[in-house]
């Protein structure tokens, strides 16, 4: 898939599914759908005549984003996404490149924007630039918002974003999306608009779930009451984290129970402090779908109590985690973070937890 943060750079031309999407959830799923399925008819009208080129894109590594006017781009973040490749050829056919599923999203977030409050995620960059590719997405922009982007009135926006720099052929948005200077475009204006250039515009109606509509809101909420089945039936996934293992203090296996500690980016959404049953993924040398494991985040009060950690300690396993990159879905939640006696007491309590976690898992 490739990722770019400027229009400029982008493959074209595009069909677009425009909004946020944090959490790629059930919700957002259905207005990337009518992109997949376009892009999914046009490729089967292929013919045996019709061939591949290789496209004039620029290699990430090389962009000089901080020149660019409007679109600075993210040279300052590091990206540990590993497929952040162009595509090394397209369907073309009578001699015309054929459209690029496209996702066409804004960082930070608008509201973050604006408020100047961080926004804690669902799915930071790289973990929604996983999800999309796995949908079938085959690029991904990601709009710096900014004070110039804010000011585009919606018919600059149209013409400008969607029309000159990403020629879109086909464009789809949530009902309620609403868009430029002050969120005065609503789905009207952009239906008129595009019509003006002769791009068709899918309005999709909201998902509901449970009577009340699909909402990344909805999710928060739903973690961080521990209800990890809302969570789950909303995203339509098990919630996760992914991290590098770091170095912690190593009090885990001191005890008979090493842990590995996660660093997770910092805009991560975390849900409740607590104990819970974990599938761990992306474990070096081990052929298994997943391993089963315990995880707490919270605060450690019995040998610490100031300082959050993430950790997780693998059943069935040992070796040495160090610098591994690893996805811990959350299966169930077990019980909250709390304060034991001594450490005789918090060790029955870990093996009751693992335990508990082996026979749900």
């Amino acid at each position: 898939m490739w990722i770019t943060s400027s229009p400029t750079t982008a493959t074209t031309p595009t069909v677009i599914a425009l909004g946020n999407f944090d959490g790629v959830h059930l919700g957002h799923r259905e207005v990337i759908r009518p992109v997949l399925e376009r892009v999914c008819r046009e490729r089967q009208a292929l013919t045996s005549q019709d061939k591949l080129r290789c496209p004039d894109v620029i290699d990430p590594s090389t962009l000089d984003l901080a020149s660019l006017d409007l679109f600075r781009g993210y040279s300052d973040r590091e990206f540990s996404f590993s497929d952040q490749a162009a595509p090394s050829a397209l369907p073309c056919q009578g001699g015309q490149p054929l459209a690029l599923a496209t996702v066409l999203t804004f960082f930070p977030h608008p509201q973050e924007y604006f408020s100047g409050a961080s926004r804690p995620l669902l799915t930071p960059i790289d973990e929604k630039a996983l999800q999309l590719r796995d949908l079938g997405v085959e690029q991904l922009v990601l709009l710096p918002f900014n004070q110039e982007l804010a000011n585009l009135s919606p018919e600059q926006f149209v013409e400008f974003i969607l029309v000159r720099h990403l020629k879109a052929q086909h464009i789809s948005v949530g009902i309620d999306f609403c868009f430029g200077r002050g969120r005065t475009g609503n789905i009207e204006d952009l239906q008129r608009l595009a019509a003006q250039w002769g791009i068709d515009v899918s309005v999709v109606p909201l998902k509901n779930s449970g009577g009340d509509r699909i909402s990344s809101s909805r999710i928060r909420e739903a973690l961080s009451n521990a209800d990890l089945g809302t969570a789950k039936e909303l995203l339509g996934r098990s919630y996760g984290l992914t991290g590098r293992v770091v170095q912690g203090q190593q009090l885990g296996r001191t005890i008979g129970f090493p842990t590995a500690n996660l660093r997770i980016p910092a805009d991560k959404f975390l849900p409740r402090s607590g104990v819970y049953s974990v599938r761990v993924l992306g474990v070096k040398d081990d052929s298994r779908s997943y391993i089963p494991g315990v995880m707490n985040i919270g605060n450690r009060p019995t040998v610490d109590g100031t300082t959050q950690t993430i950790e997780v300690h693998l059943l069935q396993w040992s070796g040495d985690l160090y610098g591994q990159t690893l996805r811990v879905t959350l299966d169930t939640y077990l019980r909250p973070e709390q304060r034991f006696e001594s450490l005789d007491s918090l060790k029955r309590q870990i093996q009751a937890d693992c335990e508990a976690a082996l026979a749900i898992l």
